[in-house]
């Protein structure tokens, strides 16, 4: 799985990627929090190819860069202040979702890269991203609800947003809001 630094030259000018040969069936565009266009392609694509699929979708990588330069960082507090902060979120959402059954999960916080949270329902266990402590209280508090929603409904279907409809009218709102925020790695 080698990995090649690879430029195209478009009409909106030019697109550095990431290209991975690996096994996968299908050639694969997406852009890292950071910003950088990554291209996962299967062994049968010729580079040319993957240069031409690429340009064909230059108008989407450039929007998702220029949405990605203009989010702000979101740096983690130190852990003591995240995890008092995402546990005084998680304590106001669970009486939501208790009358339904749902047990009080175990809380774990730490920094991740992509995601503001996680659920592994089957172990009872919430991980909420300790960058989220630093946004405002409404928004700690969508992501909790959200990840303690997944209790009741482990995908994101029809049940789960029935559910995050019910439990708070304005989620779409919050989670809209969240993303003006990028994940920014705390300093070591």
């Amino acid at each position: 799985m080698a990995e090649e630094l690879r430029r195209v030259e478009t009409p909106l000018g030019p697109i550095d990627y990431l290209l991975t040969i690996k096994n996968v069936k299908n050639i694969n565009l997406r852009i890292r929090a950071d910003g950088r266009a990554v291209v996962s392609a299967p062994r049968r694509a010729s580079k040319a190819g993957i240069d031409r699929f690429v340009r064909s979708r230059a108008e989407w990588v450039l929007a998702h860069q220029r949405r990605q330069e203009e989010r702000s960082p979101l740096v983690p507090p130190e852990r003591e202040a995240a995890l008092a902060a995402l546990t005084a979120a998680l304590e106001r959402m669970y009486p939501l979702v208790e009358p339904l059954g749902v047990k009080r999960p175990v809380l774990k916080v730490r920094f991740m890269t992509s995601r503001w949270g996680s659920c592994h329902y089957t172990k009872g266990i919430v991980t909420l991203n300790t960058a989220l402590a630093a946004a405002e209280e409404e928004l700690r508090d969508y992501v909790a609800l959200h990840e303690l929603v997944h209790f009741l409904h482990p995908d994101h279907g029809e049940g789960f947003h029935a559910a995050m409809d019910a439990l708070m009218p304005d989620w779409q709102t919050r989670r809209r809001a969240l993303r003006r925020y990028a994940l920014e790695r705390p300093p070591t």
